[in-house]
């Protein structure tokens, strides 16, 4: 078995260069991802190993980088694009929403389109304007689009694998203030399916939903909670779109309670949806009503405020104890 502790940005530039080296239709196109290796360095090597065919910098045309993807998906490669930070998607959410999304439909099926568009995302590093947003809803809304993120390494790398494989466009994002977070990667492991969540702590009194940056959190909560005698469970979700109510409901109808946590706005974001589903599947098993932790519905602040933002710890048990009490 091929065991490694690895960080996450490490893992992902790993998964890259498998993919890279097993199909020699797989690109990678974004700013700065060829002789930088990437503001995180995430594609480090990669050009200089493969050449500037297959790791290809582009010019700072995010529009331009999604389009020339989608054509190069319509010719039978199988781009990655990265977009920089988070806030830089927007010149291409046209291209992503009305080309990306709606192609496999629009020709009923008979095109498809393998693109993986990389987006680190995410608070917590202490940046400025437009470099610390969390967008995951606005694409998971959209009809025709994967939605993952992984939280440990681990998943990085098989779950980068698994969307560079899917025919079916995924938007890939990476919780950059974890790029650094180590954790064992067996390379020669057989992983399960992209979209399903997973419990990675077991508990009776209560569960937690997170993703990304949050499951981290979430489970440092659940250890805080367990000294005062409560028992969580928390449950990474690793995919956005689609989402594995299944696994969710199955902790809840077991615990009887239900927190959703993430970085971005709690209204209109992906918390409403679960706990919507939630209520509606496990209404009679639910001992409180769902809660939501987020951040605020407000323009993300700056650097030296963002810890006032972002969801910690004490917010997470505030809504475990507020859930108990009922």
């Amino acid at each position: 078995m091929a065991v490694e502790k690895m960080s996450i940005a490490k893992a992902l530039n790993e998964s890259l260069r498998h993919a890279l080296d097993t199909d020699p239709k797989v690109l990678i196109m974004g700013e700065d991802v060829g002789k930088l290796g990437g503001v995180f360095r995430i594609t480090d090597g990669l050009q200089k190993d493969f050449g500037e065919d297959r790791v290809i910098d582009t010019p700072l045309a995010e529009s331009g980088i999604v389009g020339t993807a989608i054509g190069l998906a319509l010719r039978g490669y199988r781009p990655i694009v990265e977009i920089q930070f988070d806030g830089f998607v927007f010149p291409a959410y046209d291209q992503i929403v009305t080309q990306l999304a709606k192609m496999h439909a629009r020709a009923l099926g008979k095109i498809k389109l393998p693109v993986v568009v990389r987006i680190p995302y995410g608070g917590g590093i202490g940046a400025v304007e437009h470099h610390s947003e969390s967008p995951e809803a606005l694409f998971a809304h959209v009809a025709g689009l994967k939605v993952v993120s992984p939280s440990n390494a681990s998943d990085a790398y098989w779950m980068m694998q698994q969307a560079v494989q899917s025919d079916d466009p995924v938007i890939f994002f990476e919780p950059k203030r974890r790029y650094w977070d180590k954790s064992e990667v067996d390379t020669d492991a057989i992983p399960g399916p992209l979209h399903k969540a997973v419990t990675v702590r077991e508990g009776s009194d209560l569960t937690l939903v997170a993703y990304g940056p949050m499951v981290k959190v979430c489970l440092e909560a659940a250890a805080a909670a367990q000294e005062e005698g409560k028992s969580i469970e928390v449950v990474d979700l690793r995919s956005m779109s689609p989402i594995d109510f299944d696994t969710i409901q199955a902790s809840v109808e077991k615990t009887g309670r239900l927190v959703v946590v993430h970085e971005a706005p709690v209204f209109y974001g992906s918390g409403a949806e679960i706990a919507a589903r939630i209520t509606e599947r496990s209404f009679y098993h639910l001992e409180a009503p769902v809660l939501r932790v987020g951040g605020y519905h407000a323009p993300y602040p700056p650097a030296r405020l963002e810890e006032e933002y972002l969801p910690g710890l004490d917010r997470v048990l505030d809504a475990v104890d507020r859930s108990l009490a009922y």
